[in-house]
């Protein structure tokens, strides 16, 4: 189930994972409106869902792929409860 990665790639994976991290979350902070707040919000859930599933490949355990299916579908449901009560909808 798990292939080997050679160590140089964990850590090119890990750099660009951080650096879109970090540009979300300066994106959360410095948004304007509230809208770009929940757009970065929404993009660091995507962020962090593949994260999780190379931290499953890192310390091979199949356990936390399951941890990132159920955070990326309750992330989604988030998003899209926040989004409709911006608009008014709840």
């Amino acid at each position: 189930m798990f292939q080997e990665i050679p160590g140089l790639m964990w850590y090119i994976f890990f750099i660009i994972i951080s650096g879109g991290f970090f540009l979300l979350f300066l994106r959360f902070l410095r948004g304007p409106t509230t809208s770009d707040k929940v757009v970065a919000v929404d993009g660091l859930t995507t962020v962090t869902t593949p994260t999780l599933v190379l931290l499953s490949l890192f310390f091979k355990r199949g356990m936390y792929l399951d941890v990132a299916l159920v955070y990326a579908i309750l992330a989604y449901i988030t998003v899209l409860a926040i989004a409709r009560y911006l608009e008014g909808g709840l």
